[in-house]
């Protein structure tokens, strides 16, 4: 009998060994098939490696004794109330091992929460429980939540404390490998991060916080379903795949091309969805033609750099980034592999602001663009172009039946009807969208009689298709329909109810009836509309009033805002709304002073100008505003106060970004229905009005307020506030000891409040606070203790802080940080222990505290994805905090040795750091190598090895005196950083990256002719600088001084050129290059016809670092305008009077594929 039982107990451990290899190999092949498939179904999450039979959203793993009657009792009902189906084990029997009911439960769950609580570790069973977890966490990417209840997470790691004494209890007659199997759980999920009893004084908001989350990552898990029922896309998406071509490493743009109305938005959506996933980030910008336009003038800098900032700022996931020049973006991109869809592009300057060339993106990157122009696309060098096609009848019928019928096919009986109804409406899918939404749930007999009208109506254009649905709206809907398409489209659906509620009964009801009718779109909380429909509202409204634009219901058209506003009493009682969008008008609005004296009515006024111009004229000042007024924003306002006789009881949102205000009114106004003050960039802004009234008052932004010296004592009444935005308020001095009562706010930006010398203890009150950043207050000496109460912090921001004199030990105990950012703290020698408190950390920057020397040992931050020590001069050696780190920044640091430990970071995607011989001898650290420092070696000869580093961007040899020679550099290389290298003689490379930006041989005198020609032959597209004392003769044309003239080839004049630009300099000897700064060169090209400047082709500034005789500077410009004369003039200026240029030269580059611009500004990196 013990025989037989043998042979049962190694058959059970057979087939369970078994069973993890099939989970194993199961979990692996479905995440490679994920991979795989990627390019013909919507991406899977990493949770598709579970087993299909998912049973359960949640398994919690627990102690009853300890949390079953109270917390536990609390968090079932919270996942209950949510819909959250969670596996109970009241019918199963408790034993010392756990059964395969409970293994298969696990296995069936799709998140495991394992509730730690003092006595979890009692429990044999628990402990089994949580071996299963952790081991399908491992083989199956099972989602583990913890959730620590008044125990702690060092405990349960190290089993120290009560709880490891009732650990060892447990532990007593059990064997060594059953004991392992237990200490290896506990210190694995003790490092995933999770919510500390501790931490949370209301255990209520605590429970709300852990359900939310959960069922956000639930929702993850969830089958995407938006595209179900899309007819004609698996056509699209064949046709698509063979201009993406995903397997090419090259970066592609692909444009996609068609009439309004026709899908080419779905068709992006479509592709985004299926592909993201398979991108290190992605952006998908919406309809940039009507919610990100800027100047039609590409000189227009100041608006390329809020569409950038627009941009960046979505695509890392970083509010309120700051980019100082439009080099940023592709600084921050070139090197990483991403999916970028502009939709609904109308202007050249935007893709030049967001897409200008491939080699701003990584290798692998598509960037899909959507538009109606195709000329647009064709003069951005866009060759793969997807014309996208009306459907044939088949598809359209189908379309039509997915909004009449909820499905491809007619119901039985309507079939003759519905293929009427689409013979009538046409094949545009739009058309067919809103018809379909209007003969939904009608009968029979309904259908015949519409077909009739509709018949009677129609004219074949979509104008009159479109209107046939408005038509059938009840009045309030059409109302509704006006708003939205004169003044609200793409707001958010709170936005929509705060300005609308009080005017429209169930405004969310309201909103739904529209898009049950496909008149508008709800996606993300924001109303869309689409274009045709917009046309289509705005065209009714102009025929409200024909001839007398100031009768209508909403003034929309510049040129009719300009005819109204300039007449005393052109505007009447039927304005509510005002939009005007100065973005391709360079007219000067003189608006009267009685101008809006007829306007009682008016409650949406509109002044947008992203063009950082004030173009808006006020002669005689205004003598009365609306009193119904519930949003006003006008950017640049004029006024240095408002009338005197406004009221703003109904204001809802204030917005008066660089107005020129000093104060708002004289007078205390009631403010109950405000809800956001923005006041950005009023720099002559002296003081806020009283706020006692500004009870709802969510948002408040004076950033760039420079002039503003305090906040009132009455912001301390505006309880609600959730955002505060003062950075750039450099006169600011304090903050009142009210803004304590604001105990919901939850962001607080103080950046460059250079003034401010500390914040009021009352800080602390505001409990709630995520975002605290307080980057370049220089005056700063400490931070209140009080302010330790915000435990629920996750971006601590403190760089530049010079003053601070120590680190606060309270950021230990901000458990929930995922951003810490302390670059250039003086004070910082020693990074404190306490940071291994800070489980959730993602970004730790250090960058420039030039006396840390030390970083704790013995922590493991586990989800830590960027570790940033450049520039920490002191640092020898780097401890391995995390194995999950992506990015890594060493430069400028003394470390050398790179540990071995590096070999298994699996994340590790850009390492930059010092030249080390050892690094040869880890080819996983060399494959991950972008920018590599060598900087005052000692070495004559590069080693060979530096070759195999393929992804090596960037190669920086400065004071390297005793460098003879180069050796053949990796061809992913695009800047070359060699100055001060005064032995340098040979170069054994080519530059054969097209993508090369700059090269750099300041001072290396000692170069052969060889490696001159090679530089001044390269193809680099920002600039180049090696000695010489003239003009390289491959350059064709030269000349003495600063200017000079090309002459063309008359007969064959292509449609774009591009040229490399050389100058020397001349030393007038009185005074030093050093103290110069940056230089400044301007190159202006002209079109010269008989001897006559017939027009200016391009204007553009170089910068470099230094003035230098005896060197040559090159760089290369594009023309890519139309040029009709045979002749260009070259005119170079430098920013210097003690400067001049000695000699010129120019270089037309024959063959140029890729389109190509120069970069708008070069600051040193």
């Amino acid at each position: 009998m013990d025989f037989y039982v043998f042979l049962g107990t190694v058959a059970a451990t057979f087939f369970t060994l078994l069973s993890t290899i099939f989970y194993m190999i199961y979990g692996k092949f479905r995440v490679q098939e994920t991979i795989i498939t990627t390019s013909s179904s919507p991406p899977t999450s990493p949770q598709s490696s579970l087993s299909c039979n998912q049973k359960h959203d949640v398994f919690p793993s627990f102690h009853g004794a300890d949390v079953r009657k109270a917390f536990l009792s609390h968090i079932l009902k919270e996942f209950k109330r949510k819909g959250i189906d969670t596996f109970i084990d009241n019918n199963i029997e408790r034993s010392k091992s756990i059964g395969p009911e409970l293994i298969e439960a696990i296995r069936g769950s799709k998140i495991a929460v394992v509730l730690l609580s003092k006595d979890y570790a009692s429990s044999s069973w628990c402990l089994n429980e949580l071996v299963e977890i952790m081991k399908c966490r491992k083989m199956l990417d099972q989602t583990v939540m913890t959730i620590f209840y008044e125990v702690d997470p060092t405990d349960v790691k190290k089993q120290t404390g009560d709880f490891g004494k009732v650990f060892k209890k447990t532990c007593m007659g059990k064997t060594n490998k059953v004991i392992r199997k237990w200490i290896e759980a506990l210190s694995e999920v003790a490092t995933i991060a999770g919510e500390h009893s501790r931490n949370w004084d209301n255990e209520a908001a605590m429970i709300e916080k852990i359900s939310t989350d959960i069922s956000n990552k639930l929702n993850k898990f969830t089958p995407v379903r938006d595209f179900d029922g899309l007819v004609g896309m698996g056509a699209h998406m064949e046709k698509l795949e063979l201009l993406l071509c995903l397997d090419s490493c090259e970066v592609r743009m692909i444009g996609i091309w068609g009439p309004p109305g026709i899908g080419k938005t779905t068709i992006v959506r479509f592709l985004y969805n299926q592909l993201s996933s398979s991108f290190e980030l992605s952006i998908f910008m919406e309809n940039i033609k009507t919610m990100h336009t800027i100047l039609a003038s590409s000189d227009d800098y100041s608006a390329k750099l809020i569409l950038q900032r627009q941009f960046l700022s979505k695509i890392l996931d970083h509010k309120d980034i700051e980019i100082p020049h439009l080099r940023v973006l592709q600084e921050r991109l070139y090197n990483k592999k991403v999916l970028v869809v502009l939709d609904d592009v109308d202007q050249s300057v935007q893709l030049d602001a967001l897409a200008k060339e491939t080699r701003w993106f990584g290798p692998r990157s598509r960037i899909l663009i959507t538009t109606q122009d195709r000329k647009l696309l064709k003069a951005h060098r866009i060759n793969n172009i997807y014309k996208v096609d009306l459907p044939n009848s088949d598809d359209a019928l189908q379309i039509f039946c997915m909004y009449a019928f909820g499905q491809k096919t007619p119901y039985d009986g309507f079939y003759k009807l519905a293929r009427e109804v689409t013979s009538l409406v046409g094949e545009l899918p739009l058309g067919l969208r809103v018809v379909g939404s209007y003969f939904r749930e009608m009968s029979k007999q309904e259908w015949k009689k519409e077909i009739s009208r509709l018949s009677a109506r129609l004219d074949g254009k979509i104008e009159s298709i479109l209107k046939f649905s408005y038509d059938a709206l009840c009045d309030e809907d059409k109302d509704l329909f006006l708003h939205i398409a004169c003044f609200f489209n793409h707001g958010s659906i709170e936005a929509l109810e705060d300005f609308l509620g009080k005017t429209f009964l169930d405004i969310a009801q309201r909103l739904h009836v529209l898009a049950e009718k496909s008149l508008i779109s709800i996606n993300s909380s924001y109303v869309k509309m689409h274009d045709s429909l917009v046309q289509l509202g705005r065209e009714i409204v102009r025929k409200q009033s024909v001839r007398e634009p100031g009768q209508r219901q909403f003034i929309v058209d510049v040129r009719d805002i300009f005819q109204v506003l300039a007449d005393d009493t052109a505007g009447g009682r039927s304005v509510i709304g005002i939009d005007l969008y100065l973005y391709q008008n360079d007219d000067v609005l003189n608006i009267s002073e009685k101008a809006f004296e007829g306007m009682s009515n008016l409650q949406f006024l509109r002044f947008r100008d992203f063009g950082n111009r004030e173009i808006v004229c006020l002669p005689h000042s205004l003598t009365y505003l609306s009193q119904k007024l519930r949003l006003l924003h006008w950017d640049y306002f004029p006024m240095t106060c408002f009338p005197s006789k406004f009221n703003p009881e109904f204001l809802v949102e204030l917005n008066m970004r660089w107005s020129k205000l000093e104060k708002l009114w004289e007078e205390i106004q009631p403010l109950r229905n405000l809800k956001r003050m923005i006041l950005s960039n009023s720099r002559n802004l002296k003081e806020l009005p009283d706020l006692s009234s500004a009870t709802n008052l969510e948002v408040l932004t004076l950033n760039g307020c420079s002039s503003l010296v305090e906040l009132p004592f009455s912001i301390g009444y505006a309880i609600n506030l959730q955002r505060i935005n003062l950075s750039f308020c450099s006169n600011l001095v304090e903050l009142p000891s009210s803004i304590g009562n604001a105990t919901n706010l939850k962001e607080l930006h103080l950046t460059y409040c250079s003034s401010l010398m500390e914040l009021p203890s009352s800080i602390g009150n505001c409990t709630n606070l995520k975002m605290l950043d307080l980057s370049l207050c220089s005056n700063l000496i400490k931070l209140p203790s009080s302010i330790r109460n915000a435990i629920k912090l996750e971006a601590f921001i403190l760089a530049g802080c010079e003053s601070l004199k120590e680190l606060p030990s309270f950021i230990g105990k901000a458990t929930n940080l995922m951003i810490l950012d302390l670059r250039h703290l003086p004070c910082l020698v020693e990074l404190p222990s306490f940071i291994g408190n800070l489980h959730k950390l993602t970004k730790l920057s250090l960058r420039g505290c030039k006396k840390l020397q030390v970083l704790p040992t013995n922590i493991n931050l586990e989800f830590l994805d960027e570790l940033d020590l450049t520039d920490c001069i002191l640092l020898k050696t780097f401890p391995a905090i995390s194995t999950n780190i992506k990015r890594l920044y060493l430069r400028g640091t003394q470390i050398e040795e790179v540990s071995s430990s590096l070999r298994s970071w699996p994340r590790l995607q850009n390492l930059q750091m010092v030249y080390s011989e050892n690094l040869s001898e880890f080819s996983h650290v060399l494959e991950r190598i972008t920018v590599l420092e060598l900087r005052d070696i000692n070495i004559r000869e590069m080693t060979p090895w530096l070759n195999r580093i393929t992804r090596l961007r960037r190669l920086k040899l400065s004071g390297c005196g005793k460098l003879v020679s180069l050796p053949q550099l990796p061809d992913s290389l695009t800047i070359l950083d060699a100055d001060n290298c005064g032995s340098l003689e040979r170069l054994g490379c080519s530059f054969n990256n097209p993508n090369i930006r700059h090269l750099d041989f300041t001072n290396c005198l000692k170069l052969d002719k060889e490696a001159r020609d090679l530089i001044i032959q390269a193809t680099a597209r920002n600039y180049s600088i090696l000695p010489s004392r003239e003009v390289h003769e491959y350059i064709t044309n030269r000349a003495i001084g600063n200017s000079l003239t090309v002459k063309l080839n008359q007969r064959a004049l292509p449609t774009s050129m591009r040229f490399k630009a050389c100058i020397v300099l001349a030393d007038k000897g009185d005074h030093e290059a050093s103290n110069e700064g940056r230089m400044e060169v301007c190159l202006t090209i002209m079109e010269r016809q008989n001897d006559f400047i017939t027009s200016t082709c391009v204007s553009k500034n170089h910068s470099f670092r230094d003035f230098l005789t005896e060197h040559l500077y090159t760089f290369e410009v594009l023309v890519d305008v139309e040029v009709t004369s045979d002749e260009l003039v070259f005119d170079f200026k430098l920013n210097s009077e003690k400067w001049e240029i000695g000699e010129c030269g120019v270089l037309e580059l024959k063959n140029h594929v890729q389109t190509f611009s120069e970069i708008d500004s070069w600051d040193n990196y």
